[in-house]
C-alpha cells in the first residue's frame, strides 16, 4: 500500500512547476475563504466552540490532504458530523468527543489497512439520501437557539425542541434579524459573484461589522485562542477503560459517517476530475487525521464535497491545495481572531440553516417520489426519521434492512409457464416421436430458485397432473439454493413414482454446480440432462414405469 501511495505521489507531482504551484496556492486560498465561516459555524453547532471548528479545519487540511487518496480531497468539520456531536457533548462533554474521535480514527485507520473501502457501496442510495436529509433536519433544529436567541435544554435536537413547551419561547428580534439577513443574502446572492467570493463569508463580514458598529446585544462566538494547542484538548489522563467502553458506539457512528462522507465526496470529485479516488488510502488519511485531532482540541473531520468542489473548480493541481487552504486558515486565526470572536451566533446559525437546506439531495428526492418507487420511498423516509429520532448507526441499519427486504422480494420473483408439446411446430413427422411426446408438457422456469420460491416449485406437480412426460426448461434459472434444490428433488421423485418421465433442459453452469453439490445431478441422472428441449424431442426416450411403494 505504501509503495502504491508513493507511486501515485510521483505521478501527481511529475512535471510540477511554478505555474502549477500558483494554481494550487490560489485554489487553496479560495477554499480557505469558503471554509472559514463553515469551520466556525460547524464548531459552534457541534456543541463545542468556534475555535474547535477552526483548529479542526487547519489540522485536517494539513494532515489529511497530505495523506489523501485523491489530490482534490479537502477535509474539515462538516454539518453531518456536527449533528452527531451535539448529543455527545451534552452527555459526555468535550472529553467524550475527544475520546470518541480518537476511537473513530483508529476504526477508520484499520478499515483502510484492511481494504474495507468498498463497504459503502453496499448502502442503497435512498438510505444515504435519507440520512443526509435527517442530518439536515437535526442541524436546522440545533440552530434554533442561536437563530432566535432563545434557550433550550436536552441532549438531542428533538429533546431541545420539546423543552420550549416547558421553558417558553421568546425570540430575540435582533438575533432573528441578523440570522434572517444571512439566510436571504445567501439565497439571493448572484451565483456568478459567489464563484469569486462565497456569500457565506460576505454575509458574516457584513453582520459582524453591523453588530460591532451598532453595539448589538446578541450572543457572539467568544474568544478564539491564537494557538493550535489550546487548554481544552485530549490528555492521556482522560483515557480509561470505562469511558472508552461507553463511547465505542458513538465512535462507531462517527467512523461510519466519516467513511461514507469521505468516500462519497471522493467518488463525486473523481467523476469531476477523471482521477479515481484510492478509497483505502483515503480511509487511512481520515484515520490518522482523526487520531491526531483530539490532541489539538479538534472535533471529527471528514472530506467535504463543498470545499472539495471549490478546490477543483478553482484549478487545484495537487494535494498542496489542501495544505495552502489550511495555512490560509492558520493565518486568519492569528490575524483575525479579535474580529472573529465578535461574530454573532445568529449569523452563523443563518449560514447553517442555508447549509442544512442545501445538504438535501433534492434532485434525488424528487426523482424517487415523482416516479413513485415505493421501496426507495420507504427506505428514504424510514432512514430520515430514524436519523432524527435515534442515531446514524441505527438509521443506516434500518435503511439497509428495509433495502434488503425489498431486494430479496425483487430478486425472488420467479415466472413459471406451462406449454403442451406440439411436434408440428418443430416440423417433426416421425410417427414414433409424435406418439411418444403426444402427452408431454414443458415447464419453463425463469428467475432464481431460492427459498422464497419453494412453494411455487412444489406447485408444479399439480400443474402437470395427467402428463406422462415433463421437460423442465431451466435456461432462465440464474441460481438454485438448498431450499429449492430439496424441493426440486422431492418434485422429481414424486413425478417418477407416478411413472412420469422427467428431463432437465438448458441448465446454466452456475445452477448446475448447485445440482452437483446437492446430489440432484446423481439422483436425476446424466442421461436426463439436455442442452435444450428440442434435443429431448428428437430422442425416443423410454417410458419409465410407475413405482409401487
Amino acid at each position: 500500500m505504501l509503495s502504491k501511495f508513493i507511486s501515485s505521489l510521483k505521478q501527481e507531482f511529475g512535471g510540477y512547476n511554478a505555474a502549477a504551484l500558483t494554481k494550487d496556492l490560489m485554489a487553496g486560498l479560495t477554499v480557505a475563504a469558503v471554509a472559514l465561516p463553515l469551520a466556525l459555524a460547524f464548531g459552534v453547532s457541534s456543541g463545542a466552540d468556534a475555535a474547535s471548528g477552526l483548529i479542526t479545519a487547519i489540522i485536517a487540511g494539513l494532515i489529511m490532504s497530505l495523506l489523501s487518496g485523491g489530490y482534490y480531497q479537502i477535509s474539515g468539520p462538516t454539518g453531518a458530523m456536527a449533528a452527531i456531536l451535539m448529543s455527545l457533548v451534552a452527555a459526555y462533554g468535550m472529553d467524550g468527543v475527544f475520546i470518541a474521535t480518537l476511537i473513530a480514527g483508529i476504526i477508520l485507520l484499520l478499515a483502510g489497512i484492511l481494504h474495507l473501502g468498498k463497504l459503502t457501496s453496499f448502502i442503497p442510495a435512498p438510505v444515504i439520501t435519507g440520512f443526509t436529509s435527517g442530518i439536515a433536519v437535526i442541524i436546522a433544529l440545533g440552530q434554533v437557539d442561536n437563530f432566535f436567541g432563545t434557550h433550550s435544554e436536552g441532549t438531542s435536537a428533538i429533546g431541545k425542541l420539546f423543552s420550549y413547551a416547558r421553558l417558553g419561547f421568546s425570540p430575540n428580534l435582533t438575533a432573528v434579524g441578523l440570522g434572517l439577513f444571512v439566510v436571504l443574502f445567501m439565497v439571493f446572492f448572484p451565483k456568478k459573484w459567489n464563484a469569486v467570493v462565497p456569500a457565506s463569508l460576505v454575509s458574516i463580514i457584513l453582520t459582524t461589522a453591523f453588530s460591532i458598529f451598532m453595539q448589538l446585544d446578541v450572543a457572539v462566538v467568544g474568544e478564539i485562542p491564537k494557538t493550535l494547542i489550546p487548554e481544552n484538548r485530549l490528555l492521556f489522563g482522560a483515557l480509561n477503560l470505562k469511558t472508552i467502553g461507553a463511547l465505542v458506539t458513538p465512535a462507531f457512528s462517527i467512523a461510519i459517517l466519516g467513511m461514507i462522507e469521505s468516500l462519497l465526496c471522493g467518488a463525486s470529485a473523481g467523476r469531476m476530475t477523471g482521477v479515481r479516488l484510492d478509497a483505502n488510502q483515503e480511509l487511512i488519511a481520515q484515520g490518522v487525521g482523526n487520531i491526531l485531532l483530539p490532541f489539538f482540541g479538534g472535533i471529527p473531520a471528514t472530506a467535504a464535497i463543498a470545499r472539495t468542489s471549490v478546490a477543483i473548480k478553482s484549478g487545484a493541481k495537487t494535494r498542496l491545495t489542501g495544505v495552502f487552504h489550511a495555512v490560509g486558515l492558520l493565518i486568519s486565526m492569528f490575524l483575525l481572531a479579535p474580529v472573529m470572536s465578535k461574530i454573532p451566533l445568529a449569523a452563523l446559525a443563518g449560514v447553517l440553516m442555508v447549509t442544512a437546506w442545501r445538504m438535501n439531495e433534492w434532485e434525488s428526492i424528487r426523482y424517487i417520489f415523482s416516479h413513485k418507487f415505493k421501496g426507495a420511498m420507504l427506505e428514504f423516509t424510514a432512514t430520515m426519521f430514524a436519523t432524527i429520532i435515534f442515531d446514524l448507526t441505527v438509521a443506516i441499519l434500518i435503511g439497509v434492512l428495509i433495502g434488503l427486504v425489498f431486494l430479496v422480494s425483487r430478486l425472488s420473483f420467479i415466472e413459471i409457464n406451462y406449454e403442451n408439446v406440439d411436434m408440428n411446430r418443430m416440423h417433426v413427422t416421425d410417427p414414433v416421436l409424435c406418439e411418444r411426446y403426444s402427452n408431454a408438457k414443458v415447464v419453463y422456469i425463469t428467475g432464481p430458485m431460492i427459498f422464497a420460491n419453494t412453494q411455487a416449485v412444489a406447485d408444479i406437480a399439480g400443474k402437470v397432473e395427467g402428463s406422462d412426460t415433463v421437460l423442465f426448461s431451466m435456461r432462465g434459472v440464474s441460481n438454485i439454493d438448498i431450499s429449492c434444490a430439496q424441493t426440486l428433488r422431492e418434485l422429481v421423485e414424486g413425478l417418477r413414482k407416478k411413472g412420469v418421465d422427467v428431463a432437465i433442459c438448458g441448465m446454466t453452469t452456475h445452477a448446475m454446480k448447485m445440482m452437483d453439490r446437492s446430489d440432484l445431478h446423481k439422483i436425476i441422472g446424466d442421461e436426463n440432462f439436455y442442452w435444450s428441449v428440442e434435443r429431448v424431442l428428437l430422442t425416443n426416450r423410454p417410458r419409465p414405469a410407475a413405482k409401487v411403494d
